[in-house]
Order: C-alpha cells, then sequence, then structure tokens
C-alpha cells in the first residue's frame, strides 16, 4: 500500500509540474503576442499621423511691369494632395494666366528673372490635365471680375511641399500672374503676354 501511495503521489507531482510549465509557455506566447500588437499598433499610428500631417507653403505676389497687382496665393498639403488658393487684386476683368515658374526670382522688374514654366518632366504646355501633356506648372487662367479681384483654387497630389521628390516640391519655385489669356495650345508658354505678378513658394509650416 505505501508504494502504491507513494507512485500516486509521484504522479500527481509529476502532472502538477506539467501543467505548471504548460501555463507558463502560453502565459510567455501572450506576452509575445501583446508585444508584437503594440508594435503593430505603434506603426499603424505613426502612418496615420505622417498622413494627417498638415503643411502649408505661400507667396505674396508682388506687381511687375508696371502693373498694380497684388495677392497671396497659400498651399495646404493634407492626406497626400496639396491644395492651392490664390486670390488676386488690381486687375483688368477677364482672365489671366496663372503659372507656376521655375525659379523662385522676382527680382527682375518685368518678372522674368522667374524663368519659364515649372516642367519637371519635359512634358509640353498644355490645359491641365490634358491627355496631350503639361507642365505641372500649368495652372491655368485666374477669372477676374469688375472690381478687379479674382479667385482660382487646385487640390493635386502632382505637388507637395518641401518633399524630397523634385518632380513634386513646389517649395523654391515662382508664382507668375500674366497681363493675358493662357491659350494652352501655344509653345512653350501659351502666349499669355507680360508678367503683371510674381511671389515665391515658402515653406510656413
Amino acid at each position: 500500500m505505501k508504494k502504491i501511495s507513494l507512485s500516486l503521489i509521484f504522479c500527481a507531482g509529476l502532472l502538477f509540474m506539467g501543467c505548471k510549465n504548460e501555463n507558463k509557455e502560453n502565459n510567455g506566447m501572450e506576452d509575445q503576442s501583446d508585444v508584437e500588437m503594440s508594435a503593430t499598433d505603434m506603426t499603424e499610428g505613426a502612418g496615420a499621423e505622417a498622413e494627417a500631417e498638415v503643411k502649408k507653403a505661400t507667396a505674396d505676389l508682388q506687381a511687375k511691369s508696371g502693373s498694380n497687382l497684388s495677392g497671396t496665393v497659400t498651399f495646404t498639403q493634407q492626406n497626400g494632395e496639396v491644395t492651392m488658393k490664390a486670390t488676386v487684386k488690381g486687375l483688368k476683368e477677364g482672365k489671366h494666366a496663372i503659372h507656376i515658374h521655375e525659379a523662385g526670382d522676382c527680382s527682375a522688374d518685368d518678372g522674368t528673372s522667374a524663368g519659364g514654366h515649372w516642367n519637371p518632366t519635359n512634358e509640353q504646355h498644355g490645359k491641365w490635365g490634358s491627355s496631350e501633356g503639361y507642365h505641372k506648372g500649368d495652372i491655368g487662367n485666374i477669372e477676374v471680375g469688375a472690381d478687379g479681384t479674382g479667385t482660382i483654387t487646385r487640390t493635386t497630389d502632382e505637388w507637395c511641399i518641401g518633399c524630397d521628390d523634385p518632380n513634386k516640391n513646389i517649395v523654391g519655385k515662382a508664382i507668375i500672374v500674366h497681363q493675358g489669356v493662357d491659350d494652352f495650345t501655344s509653345q512653350p508658354s501659351g502666349a499669355a503676354g507680360k508678367r503683371v505678378g510674381c511671389g515665391v513658394i515658402k515653406k510656413t509650416e
């Protein structure tokens, strides 16, 4: 009887130790799973934060070629898109071309120091979104009312504010407003006439 009792006690002890070790292994697996989930959550959170980050830039327009133009162009980047809003004053009623030009230099009285249209992908000049091609700086025409003011808004994922992609980064470029209308056909700039306003795009946030 003593031998049987000792055997039973010994077996019970082995069973207890086995269960204890199994619980430790399960707890270890649960702890590891928690760590993996936390790391995933952190990565997803960082990605969402970067996606939601807001960047801003502005260009204050200066009068050129003897015009009375003034105005401001603002850029806001969020969720992978840039929204531009340009407001101008002091122009004749009608349509006036507005473009992004390659050089952030408004020192010349006629605005020619800003160079040609910003065209990093070497496309022909055209209307924004045309299947035949267009410059990254081909914003289009701004409609000016009888009071001499006008606005234009554009939202696109083809621009960025201060990113590392030279084909998208608008910071350091210039905004040019022209006296005439962009016909979207004449090369290389749409035959829009004199440059009557110029402003350098600068990152603000």
